[in-house]
């Protein structure tokens, strides 16, 4: 049986330890290597404090430029079977390259979130844009525009959740041919080894590059805390994440319980030492990956509804979500002093993590379809009129864009 080839063109290199989207991409990654697949993951990124070692993995790695023709000849000399392309602006900058050189390749598009749909969300939370009357994304937004002209070019698409698929289905009447739920990947936890009676404090987890994160971070600082200390005034709050800087470093205030601890190489070993996990999200998409991980570590969660979206609902939630100010507070006070509560969350967190988070299932699911696709791509494409719409020569402007700026490069050079 002839080995299988893929190509991943990652717009970041991955770090598993330092964001969910980075355990999704190993996640994806480990899903092929463990098919037998022959895997290159390719960057223009530059190297990162925190990036896994894929090569230790049996992935080889190389680094590619953008809006340069010597990533064309790589790509006709590695023939892949399939390339996935790490968020649209990767499949913008890249796609068109390998439907030149590899046209029988399957190309798909990995989204990790709705980046328009985070982009939007931010753009009401700082009041440049209106809310509107619905959960819709504006026809007229250019990244959304963006965004969904990359999904209807691929052959597929992974969402990560529900919710990013009935919105594109509906909203946009994306083909569900082209599309597929593609839950978080997160790696197992077999038992948590804190007793419940020895967790201290609240915590707060985020890559702080990611605004959501920073947001969320100087809400609790400036808002939330203030109360929740006035009402538990020997509490504290233990925040970790990568990538802090001085804005969040300069949070810290040990007299008022704000501790600021920084990168935590595990996670879950961090998380598992406190009693409540805070995630008032005020913006963002996709699945938050610390509010699953606290599920895992049998954290109880005092969230929003943009950070339940595409978990669970209100109901079935393991703890609280509210987006009244006042109502968080008190819900994070309930929890922290009630044992039964957190009891009963921590068991809602279970029947999550077991329904919706079963990494190994969502990664043979993942590799059966691909391999479906392989077998009858030529009808797929097809069946797919809007796709040849925007591959014609007279809509592809993200191609001349960057051919144009490959000429301008040389000519400035020489």
């Amino acid at each position: 049986m002839t080995t299988r080839r893929l190509v991943v063109i990652g717009y970041v290199w991955p770090e598993p330890n330092s964001s969910a989207a980075g355990e999704n991409m190993l996640g994806l990654l480990t899903a092929f290597s463990g098919g037998g697949w022959d895997i290159t993951f390719l960057s223009a990124a530059a190297d990162s404090a925190h990036m896994a070692n894929l090569t230790e993995c049996g992935i080889a790695t190389q680094r590619i430029n953008v809006n340069c023709s010597k990533f064309d000849a790589l790509i006709a000399t590695l023939a892949p079977d399939v390339v996935i392309f790490d968020r649209f602006m990767t499949e913008e900058q890249f796609s068109w390259r390998v439907r030149q050189h590899c046209p029988g390749a399957l190309r798909v598009l990995n989204t990790e979130d709705l980046h328009s749909l985070r982009h939007a969300r931010q753009q009401i939370s700082k009041g440049k844009t209106e809310p509107p009357k619905n959960p819709t994304m504006p026809f007229n937004d250019d990244m959304v525009q963006r965004e969904v002209a990359a999904i209807i070019r691929s052959d597929l698409t992974l969402v990560i959740s529900q919710s990013e698929y009935t919105l594109l289905t509906e909203q946009f009447a994306i083909s569900p041919t082209q599309l597929l739920v593609q839950p978080l990947m997160i790696a197992p936890l077999a038992a948590v080894s804190t007793d419940e009676s020895a967790r201290n404090g609240f915590t707060f987890i985020g890559n702080f590059r990611h605004a959501p994160n920073w947001d969320a971070l100087l809400y609790l600082k400036e808002t939330l805390w203030p109360k929740i200390r006035a009402a538990l005034p020997h509490a504290s709050l233990f925040v970790y994440g990568a990538y802090p800087g001085k804005k969040v470093t300069n949070l810290h205030n040990a007299k008022n319980g704000f501790l600021i601890e920084g990168w935590a190489p595990d996670a879950r070993i961090a998380l598992s030492r406190h009693r409540v996990m805070l995630a008032p999200l005020r913006f963002g998409a996709g699945v938050k990956g610390k509010l699953v991980t606290a599920m895992q570590c049998q954290l109880p969660s005092i969230t929003t509804a943009i950070g339940a979206e595409g978990i669970a609902s209100d109901d079935a939630w393991p703890g609280a979500v509210t987006d009244n100010e006042d109502e968080f507070v008190s819900q994070s006070v309930f929890y922290y002093e009630n044992a039964a509560a957190r009891q009963q969350a921590v068991e809602k967190g279970n029947i999550i993590i077991a329904r919706q988070f079963d990494t190994k299932t969502h990664q043979y699911a993942l590799t059966a379809t691909i391999s479906n696709l392989l077998e009858r791509l030529e009808a797929h494409r097809a069946s797919l009129f809007y796709q040849q719409l925007l591959w014609h020569q007279n809509l592809r402007a993200t191609q001349y864009m960057s051919q144009w700026i490959e000429a301008k490069n040389a000519k400035n050079n020489s």
